[in-house]
């Protein structure tokens, strides 16, 4: 099969660390005996950008500028690109990717699939101040998409619910949640690199990793660091990510006291990620409950689980499905559970072990970008089938 895949951001750029799903579903396709294109749009696109290949999967960069030209310029390139395509998929809603997806794929008869993964209206809300003409566009449009596509693959059940409510047929969605790569995420790697870089050798290590973006709660982490720092004293904590959040929550760090006890790493590559992982005692994925939360199947968790971690993480949307008793869950938005949920795992070694075993299980069993892609492939067959028809 030929697929040509769209993303409406930057496959290589560390400030986009959220485009790992869609160059792992990639990669999963060409082990599969696919042929697979990608197209992305960098944030610093070069006019005349050449296409190249990495691991047999070819990259084709365009310009996300705003403006009718370049929408139409992206049109006329994917109509010639999809000609020898069989199915294009695309990935979050974003028009300057999704509106020439869309269009190409109508202009040359071929079936189109939506990868919605995160409901993108809610976090465009919960990013400050934003101008409302735009989030009335974004609304409307996020609703249109999966009803103008063959089929759709969501990473949760609340947006199986929302593309219910908005009228797509059952038959045409699919379940996709996030995965880990189980090879780069291990439990026998060695974060004795990591430890070294910022001494911490024997101290235990709690982290947490992941973007320091809207809809992130890096700060209940930081809260609930100073509550376990009142009764262990020995604790060391990781803040591994970057963000526009990052300098309000190094204060809040400080105005906590908790210099020299909570380290910020700032943004690390993708690549780096799994050594920082490694080096980790306890990982925490803290959210609070609301629609982002309750949509999302965190990256953060299906990686932690692969690393073979001890997970304490907020009891929300599909972090008790993901987890499936392979960590300890605390109430959301409270960083004073957050707390004793961490304390409790410090305490118990033999606890952190067994947690850690059943977390890699759960990713070998289930959430790893191989049952992901497998997902995908037998949606693809009901997206053919349409155009067929």
């Amino acid at each position: 099969m030929n697929i040509l895949m769209v993303h409406p951001h930057d496959l290589f750029s560390k400030e986009e660390p959220w485009t790992t799903r869609i160059r792992n579903i990639a990669a999963e396709f060409k082990k599969k005996g696919h042929a697979v294109k990608i197209v992305y749009f960098p944030l610093k696109y070069k006019a005349h950008q050449q296409r190249f290949f990495i691991g047999g999967i070819e990259y084709i960069p365009l310009s996300r500028r705003v403006g009718v030209l370049p929408l139409i310029r992206n049109i006329g390139f994917l109509r010639k690109e999809c000609a020898d395509a069989d199915i294009i998929h695309f990935q979050k809603c974003f028009y300057h990717a999704a509106l020439p997806a869309l269009i190409a794929a109508f202009l040359g008869n071929k079936p189109i699939h939506y990868d919605w993964d995160d409901w993108e209206i809610k976090i465009f809300h919960c990013s400050g101040r934003q101008p409302r003409l735009v989030g009335v566009f974004l609304s409307a449009w996020e609703r249109l998409v999966p009803l103008l596509c063959d089929t759709v693959s969501v990473s949760s059940m609340r947006l199986r619910e929302e593309c219910i409510n908005y009228g797509v047929a059952r038959e045409r969605i699919a379940s996709a949640p996030v995965g880990a790569d189980l090879e780069v995420f291990h439990p026998a790697i060695s974060g004795l690199f990591v430890r070294e870089r910022y001494n911490i050798i024997e101290e235990p290590l709690v982290s947490y990793i992941g973007q320091l973006h809207g809809g992130q709660y890096a700060e209940q982490f930081i809260r609930a660091a100073k509550i376990v720092l009142n009764r262990i004293s020995s604790v060391k904590f990781m803040v591994v990510g970057g963000g526009y959040r990052l300098e309000e929550l190094k204060k809040m760090a400080r105005d906590l006291a908790l210099d020299g006890s909570v380290v910020f790493t700032g943004a690390v590559t993708h690549q780096e990620v799994p050594l920082y992982m490694a080096a980790t005692d306890i990982a925490v994925a803290c959210f609070e409950d609301n629609d982002i939360t309750r949509c999302k199947s965190p990256l953060k968790i299906a990686e932690y689980m692969a690393g073979g971690k001890a997970i304490v993480a907020s009891d929300v949307g599909e972090v008790k499905r993901m987890i499936g008793g392979a960590g300890f869950l605390t109430a959301p938005g409270d960083s004073q559970v957050l707390a004793q949920g961490i304390l409790k795992l410090l305490d118990d070694e033999p606890l952190r072990k067994r947690l850690a075993l059943k977390a890699r299980q759960r990713a070998e069993e289930q959430f790893n970008w191989a049952n992901t892609a497998e997902n995908l492939l037998k949606v693809y067959k009901i997206s053919l089938n349409n155009v067929k028809k």
